[in-house]
């Protein structure tokens, strides 16, 4: 059985973690998820008339968009209901009926509701990264999100991570998403850690299967929505609601 270190709960031989952003250390999943409903509402409004079927912010953000990268949330949803679209362009405007077009009107929707209501910081999480980087670990941010930098500047921790591997920085080096282990298989690398030494930090099923698949040392799943039963099945090592859970003593 791995023994567990009592300050941070991980296996003694863990050097690195490696953490998602919304839902994991900020609150921003929730507005994601409202973000997502409202396009593709509109959209399925549209396309079917007023007796659509609605997009279920959870049911449906959990298993067909949450942690994926905004194209790859667009393409699965719209399979999940047989709808296939052209892929388009990444600067195609907002209300083009295209992959891109439906995604880039997502990011629209998701960075008025952060202007308007603010991001918020899980200050579990928090200390306990702090904790952990006072332990000597390496730390890293892995986001599909495009706006990583900006979140994590305006929560006034950015200094809290040696790496941050986005949805910026996945396109520059054509990284594939989650549940891909691809983004999280290279904060590793740049961090200079084996996956079998580094711990991955996750709220998306999605995560959870690139934490499995990638063959990580431990995957934390963290269950913000009551989903404890399905990041098991995906992958999970441990589930908590809350990252103070673990300890996290400097």
């Amino acid at each position: 059985m791995t023994q567990l270190g009592p300050p941070l709960g991980l296996p003694e031989d863990i050097q690195a973690c490696l953490f998602d952003l919304d839902g994991v250390v900020t609150r921003t999943a929730v507005v994601h998820a409202a973000a997502w409903k409202e396009t593709f509402d509109a959209f399925l409004r549209e396309r079917d008339g007023e007796q659509f079927r609605p997009f279920d912010a959870t049911a449906d953000y959990d298993e067909y968009v949450d942690g994926r990268p905004r194209a790859d949330g667009v393409r699965t949803f719209l399979a999940s209901r047989g709808i296939e679209l052209p892929e388009g362009s990444p600067d195609d405007p907002p209300d083009k009926a295209t992959v891109h077009g439906l995604g880039n009107r997502k990011n629209v929707l998701l960075l008025e509701r952060i202007r308007t209501q603010g991001v918020e910081a899980y200050e579990g999480t928090l200390r306990y990264i702090e904790a952990v980087r006072a332990h000597g670990l390496r730390t890293a941010i892995v986001s599909s999100s495009a706006n990583t930098r900006d979140v994590l500047r305006s929560i006034h921790a950015e200094d809290l991570f040696e790496v941050r591997i986005d949805g910026v920085v996945a396109a520059e080096r054509k990284l594939p998403g989650k549940p891909h282990p691809d983004t999280f298989l290279e904060a590793a690398r740049d961090l200079g850690v084996e996956p079998s030494r580094a711990a991955v930090f996750e709220d998306a099923l999605a995560g959870m299967d690139a934490g499995r698949s990638g063959h990580f040392g431990y995957v934390v799943g963290v269950d913000r929505v009551g989903q404890t039963d399905a990041l098991y099945a995906h992958g999970a090592d441990v589930v908590v609601k809350d990252l103070a859970e673990l300890g996290g003593r400097a």
